[in-house]
Parts: C-alpha cells; structure tokens; sequence
C-alpha cells in the first residue's frame, strides 16, 4: 500500500506532472506526423497547450534542471508540431 502511496505523492509533484506532459506531448506529436490529419494535429496543439502549462508550473520548482529539460523537451516538441502543421497548410493549399 505504501507505493501507492509515494506514487500518489510522485503524481502530485509539479515537475513529475511537467515530465509526464512533455512524454505525452510527444506522443501526440508523433502520432500527429505518423497520421498527419487536422484531427491529430489538433489533437497535438491541444497536448502542447496542457504541456506549456505544466512546464510554467513547474517552473516555480527548486529543481531547475530537471525544469531546464522539460523546457528543451517542450521546445522540440514545438519545432516537430510547428513542422507538421505548416506541411499539412501547404498540402491543403495545393
């Protein structure tokens, strides 16, 4: 009972919460590129907004390097997003 308990208190921790996000930012993202479609790109953008979030809460934690890779984590998440969804625009213009 008692690792129930500590991952509960894992769960709770902001920079856990920001880590957590970014891991499922990616999978989004990649999910996104994989079946790139106005669906699962909006699903990503909807995954970024909730990671970016939890990265800024984060921030206000002791541990800035493990803030410092959730930031760099975020931001390549951002640069494969941003990459995919300006593809998907000029496909759609074509």
């Amino acid at each position: 009972m008692a690792s129930r308990y500590d991952s509960s208190l894992q769960s709770q921790n902001p920079i856990s919460q920001a880590q957590n996000s970014v891991e499922k930012l990616h999978y989004a993202v990649s999910q996104a590129m994989s079946h790139p479609n106005e669906q699962m790109i909006e699903q990503a953008q909807n995954r970024l907004a909730h990671t970016e979030q939890a990265v800024r809460q984060a921030g206000n934690s002791l541990n800035g390097q493990a803030v410092e890779l959730a930031e760099e984590m975020l931001a390549e998440e951002k640069s494969r997003l941003a990459s995919l969804s300006s593809r998907q625009q000029g496909e759609q213009t074509k």
